[in-house]
């Protein structure tokens, strides 16, 4: 009930601006045509610059385009820096749609595919409101992933391959096998195996490496590769070959409020499928990472995430997409811990972003509710506080910067400093979540990770071949500095086809809650549930060839009811864990198998 009130409420603005008059705006007056493989990020420029008077204005604006091919080429696109949660830090970005400081405008794509080349972030809508993209797919002509057909593997004189038709390849001078674009290459040193019928992860493999050193070409135009040897690998199977790069998602959202996103399919990007920060409301329907059809000849999609969010809040309803095909999870929901390394009075205190990929935008307001956690234990320590005042401090913008001094309301409780390892995580930018009616299959690593303390619902999904943990709960101050505990989490009426194909990290069941805890045996608080609440998981159905599935640690309030667990014998089992339900540190447990 209190999920369908917020997408009620989330709903209605949108609602409202329809009703009211549009101005149409056909992309064809701008000389946007489809098919005629010319360069149309001026024009879309151009279009949008148009777009953003109007909005200003007050004018609800859709701007339509008509269905066939746009291509978008990276020589006089838009350039934008835009510090990209979980993505490389590298700037500037090459932005084929640019849109900004926008309020009721929908990007309608009536069917359009819009296809990029070179390195580029497709599409960037940022400090906007009611807007909604809907109608169109993302591809790139030549994707930075280099797909190669195995055809001959010996464990002693090495691999032969051959690279799909669309891979631009060369062998370098240093006789190393280099895929190469517009203004890029990439000399892989690793990959994920598929099955050529089925395109699900080759069994038991997970990541491998791809040792091209010393290649050459053979008589009939294939590539030998005499140190790559493994024998997981079969003549037949397809190698997606990675390289270690995600500079750009498919879809950047920033600073926005009420997006909806429809009926959209991101084919490939070189980083996630979406990336949302800072953003308040969105929902996706029908929003895909897909293949483009049964007939694709490719295995992949993106690099990374098919759906990522950091630091959103109000409502995330995520409903009726297809995600299959990429290298990591179909969704993943969370905040970012700070780590403070300064405390500088009874009041203020200095936070840095930690990891690598997470640092350079905004992470709090003035008036926005934190708590802080220890980081060996993940017990929350002290009292919650609430923000003052909040400043970048060790560069003049927050555009960029890597720590702030913020300032509480409230004194700090004393253990609070940088003599030992303390995070703070911002309570108000915390999402509800609804995930449902999706179906998640073929991928790399896992399905579904949640970490947010409002209440979430996973129902009616399909989870088939995830390769990894079909959904992990999970939260960490100390590697990805990724927050939180769940504490109201439903997961109901889902189907999961053979999860644990291979073992990637939290992969410890089908549904893995773990927490990175380094001092587990010290914890006297529990991390998960609590406060009367708790993850409960009921009526699904698990199909599955190994043994575990429940994993849980650190958690107050878990209930496993009314589920359907059917043994198949589709693969050996092999999973470390032959526990059907294995939990440490758990208390307030209920399971009915």
């Amino acid at each position: 009930m209190i999920m369908k009130k917020l997408c009620l409420s989330f709903m209605l603005p949108l609602f409202c601006s329809w009703l009211c008059a549009q101005q149409v705006i056909d992309a064809s007056r701008y000389g946007i045509r489809p098919d005629t493989r010319t360069d149309m990020s001026p024009r879309v420029q151009k279009l949008l610059d148009k777009a953003r008077k109007l909005s200003a204005g007050g004018e609800t604006i859709v701007l339509r385009f008509a269905p066939g091919r746009y291509d978008f080429y990276p020589e006089k696109a838009a350039r934008r820096t835009c510090y990209i949660s979980n993505h490389d830090q590298d700037n500037p970005k090459i932005v084929g749609f640019a849109m900004e400081d926008l309020q009721g405008v929908t990007l309608d794509g009536g069917g359009a595919r819009f296809v990029f080349h070179g390195r580029m972030l497709p599409i960037v809508l940022q400090d906007s409101r009611q807007c909604v993209l809907k109608n169109f797919s993302i591809d790139f002509e030549n994707p930075h992933i280099a797909q190669v057909h195995i055809t001959q593997s010996d464990t002693v004189d090495g691999i032969t391959f051959r690279p799909e038709e669309w891979v631009r390849w060369r062998i370098t001078p240093d006789s190393v096998f280099e895929a190469y674009g517009r203004d890029w290459t990439v000399r892989h040193s690793w990959g994920v195996a598929f099955e050529a019928n089925t395109k699900r992860l080759v069994y038991n493999t997970g990541d491998l490496g791809c040792n091209t050193k010393g290649v050459y070409q053979t008589p009939d135009g294939q590539i030998h590769a005499p140190q790559w040897k493994n024998a997981a690998l079969k003549p037949g199977m397809r190698f997606v070959m990675r390289g270690w790069g995600r500079p750009t998602p498919g879809i950047f959202l920033y600073g926005n409020t009420d997006t909806r996103l429809e009926n959209i399919r991101v084919h490939y990007a070189e980083g996630m499928g979406l990336l949302a920060q800072l953003c308040e409301n969105i929902t996706l329907d029908n929003f895909n990472v897909c293949l483009k059809g049964e007939d694709d000849p490719r295995c992949f999609t993106t690099q990374a995430d098919a759906t990522h969010f950091s630091g959103c809040k109000g409502a995330i309803s995520s409903c009726g997409g297809l995600y299959e095909g990429m290298m990591d999870d179909a969704i993943n929901i969370h905040g970012t811990y700070l780590k403070v390394v300064r405390r500088v009075d009874d009041h203020t205190l200095v936070g840095r972003y930690m990891h690598g990929q997470s640092w350079g935008f905004r992470w709090g307001e003035p008036g926005d509710s934190v708590q802080f956690v220890r980081a060996h234990t993940m017990e929350i320590a002290g009292t919650a506080n609430c923000i003052d005042s909040i400043h970048p401090y060790d560069q003049p913008t927050v555009e960029g910067a890597h720590e702030f001094i913020i300032t509480f309301k409230a004194p700090l409780d004393k253990e609070i400093s940088e003599t030992g390892a303390y995070g703070i995580e911002n309570l108000t930018w915390t999402p509800e979540v609804l995930f449902a009616k999706n179906t998640i299959r073929n991928n790399r690593a896992r399905g579904a990770l949640f970490s947010t303390p409002r209440r979430t619902v996973v129902e009616d999904n399909l989870f088939d071949h995830t390769s990894g943990t079909a959904i992990l709960l999970c939260g960490d101050c100390n590697g990805w500095y990724e927050t939180g505990a769940c504490r109201d989490v439903l997961i109901r009426r889902n189907r999961f086809v053979n999860a644990l194909t291979s073992l990637y990290q939290f992969t410890n069941a089908v549904i893995s809650i773990y927490p990175e805890i380094p001092a587990l045996d010290r914890q006297q608080q529990y991390f998960h549930g609590g406060h009367g609440k708790g993850i409960v998981i009921e009526d699904n159905e698990f199909e599955m060839f190994d043994a575990p599935v429940l994993y849980a640690k650190s958690v107050d309030g878990l209930w496993f009811r009314r589920n359907i667990i059917c043994q198949n014998t589709d693969y050996p089992p092999f999973h470390f864990n032959r526990d059907r339900f294995c939990l440490e540190r758990v208390t307030n447990v209920h399971i009915e198998e």
